[in-house]
């Protein structure tokens, strides 16, 4: 069963910034394993951060072959149902409407684990656990 991954994983993954080395290496090698799914809102965090952070090292032309290759795995669209069920986890857990419909998106594809950085490590939200790899 695929684990889903947050944007982070990716964003570290193609960074060329110092401070990120150690995390990079990490996500490096989940990706590597291949079994993950993410979501569109995924894919489109990872092209806003990498276009605004400088620092990452990303042109545009890497930017959309990184887009290119995660549309390859599994991936939620956003859809009525996924937003309903986002909003009905962000008012039970108040956490961010985005985080909400990253679970969304994990639950509506089957994972049962998100690795993620934003959220508490070790937490069940509604049947997906969070595991934050990078800690």
């Amino acid at each position: 069963m695929s684990v889903f991954f947050d944007t982070s994983l990716f964003v570290y993954a193609v960074s060329q910034a110092a401070e990120d080395q150690d995390k990079r290496r990490v996500a490096s090698g989940l990706i590597a394993e291949g079994e993950f799914s993410l979501s569109a809102q995924v894919i489109q965090e990872f092209i806003h951060t990498c276009l605004r952070k400088a620092r990452l090292g990303q042109t545009p032309d890497a930017i959309r072959a990184t887009a290119e290759f995660l549309f390859n795995f599994p991936c939620a669209v956003p859809s009525q149902e996924l937003v309903l069920h986002a909003l009905a986890l962000q008012a039970r857990f108040q956490i961010s409407y985005w985080d909400a419909a990253i679970l969304a998106a994990a639950r509506e594809l089957g994972c049962p684990q998100l690795y993620t950085e934003d959220l508490n490590h070790g937490q069940d939200y509604d049947g997906v656990q969070v595991i934050n790899p990078l800690q």
